[in-house]
Order: structure tokens, then sequence, then C-alpha cells
């Protein structure tokens, strides 16, 4: 497309805007605040249970915005060599992210288990296992990015990879042994967002592989897009849906049981 603005001639294109790393961290930046602004104004807080939600869910796009706008101001990465099997000589290497992650996906996975346990925190050590697991998850792939050594690269990733299945472990195991003593709308709510959060989660570690951290198969813009888009899914888009099956949990509850809420929904 041109234009002609005071006699010059402008060339605008369209891939050079929409196609760039700075576009899609500066989305992710901004789609995470609107996105937490949105999940805040929806929550309401008419029990305890139900403003603790909407605090989690709010909170975690507060947190990726911050680290998107680390990486798009150029304080959330680092230069580093490109890993040994991939085909550049040096690539950036978002550490930001990773900070992101090991705060972020604690808090998804405790809004889970809430939504499981929704008449009780029954097991709070299957949580804490959860968490453990997760946090190993973060380092572990942290590390990998961080390798440049093939033999200690990939050790990395096969931990971190045994690590997220151990998170599977606890969310499609034990935590739906303790979902199985809720009502059945509170069961379907689990299951939904369990799915829903774990397909998402399954597309990262495929990312992290063949991104420029591992065997540099994606174009660092290409795999910024992918990975941005899957964040402002998994924080935002689940997020969403979460507060809405917390709403529906508690005016079934508020309905069957009144209670005095701590403020007037809207």
């Amino acid at each position: 497309m041109c234009r002609h603005v005071s006699g010059a001639l402008f060339i605008l294109r369209t891939d050079e805007i929409s196609m760039t790393p700075q576009f899609w961290l500066w989305l992710g930046c901004a789609g995470m605040a609107a996105g937490a602004a949105v999940i805040l104004f929806m929550a309401k807080r008419r029990t305890p249970a139900e403003e603790a939600d909407g605090i989690i869910h709010g909170i975690v796009p507060i947190i990726a915005a911050c680290s998107y706008f680390a990486m798009a101001t150029g304080q959330g990465s680092l230069a580093l060599p490109a890993g040994p099997d991939a085909a550049e000589a040096a690539r950036h290497f978002y550490f930001a992210r990773y900070i992101d992650w090991t705060f972020t996906t604690p808090l998804l996975l405790l809004g889970l288990a809430r939504t499981a346990m929704h008449s009780g925190m029954r097991r709070p050590a299957v949580v804490w296992g959860l968490i453990g697991s997760d946090l190993i998850m973060i380092v572990t792939a942290l590390a990998f990015g961080l390798s440049t050594v093939a033999w200690v690269k990939w050790t990395w990733f096969a931990i971190s990879c045994g690590a997220f299945l151990a998170v599977f472990y606890g969310i499609f195991v034990q935590l739906r042994e303790e979902n199985a003593h809720e009502r059945a709308d509170v069961r379907k709510a689990f299951l939904r967002n369990a799915v829903f959060l774990s397909v998402v989660w399954c597309a990262y570690p495929v990312v992290l592989l063949v991104g420029q951290d591992g065997l540099g198969i994606l174009s660092p813009t290409l795999a910024l897009a992918v990975i941005a888009i899957l964040d402002l899914t998994a924080k935002v888009v689940y997020g969403i849906v979460a507060t809405l099956e917390t709403t529906r949990a508690v005016d079934r509850d508020l309905a069957e049981r009144p209670a005095t809420p701590l403020r007037r929904a809207a």
C-alpha cells in the first residue's frame, strides 16, 4: 500500500509491521494488560472463594504483561550463541518469559485445583506437589534454553518433559480423584478447564524444541508469534473461561445455601 505525504512517497508494507519480533512482544504486552482488566472487571466477589479465584486469574496476565514489556524494551532478553543444532550463529534468549512462567503457571494450577476441590481444599499436599513439579519443569526449561552443549541441553529438555508429565499426572489423576466428590456441574467445569489448559500447554515444549533455543527450525519471529498467541490463550482466554465457570458454580452455591456476600455483585 502506497501513501503520498507532503509530496514524498512512503511505502507501507503490511509484512514489515505485522511480522517483526517487536510487534508480537508489544501485542503480548497490550493483550495481557487488556485481558487482566477484563478478568478483574468480570470477576465477582460474593464469597471469599469467588474473590480469591478472580484475583488469581486477574493477576496472571498482569505478571505476563510486565514480562512482555521487559522483552519489548530489551530488558528481558540477552544475546547467546545459537544451540549446537540450530542453523543461526546467535540468538536472542528471552529469559523474562521464564520468570513470568515461574509465577503464572503455579497460579494457574492453584486456580485449577480450587475448581477441582470447589467445596474445600481437602488435599493441599497434592497442590504443593503440582506446583513443585511445575517449578522443576520451568527451571529445567530455563537451563535447556541457556545451554549450548548438545548433550547438556537435551538432558535438561528431557528432565523438563518428565516434570511436565508429573504435572499432567497431578491434574488428571490426583485432582480428578478429589473432583469426583463434587457435584456434577463442578466436575464438568473442572474437566473443561483441565483439558483446555493442558492442550494449550502441550504446544509449549514443541515450540521450544523447534524454536531458536532448540533445533532452530522456526524463525525467531515465528517462534515469538506462536508463544505470544499461546500465552494470550493460556492466560487471558483461559482466565475468562475459568472466571465464568467460577461465577456459575457460585451462582448455584448461593441458590442452594444462601450466604452473606462479601459485596453485592453488579
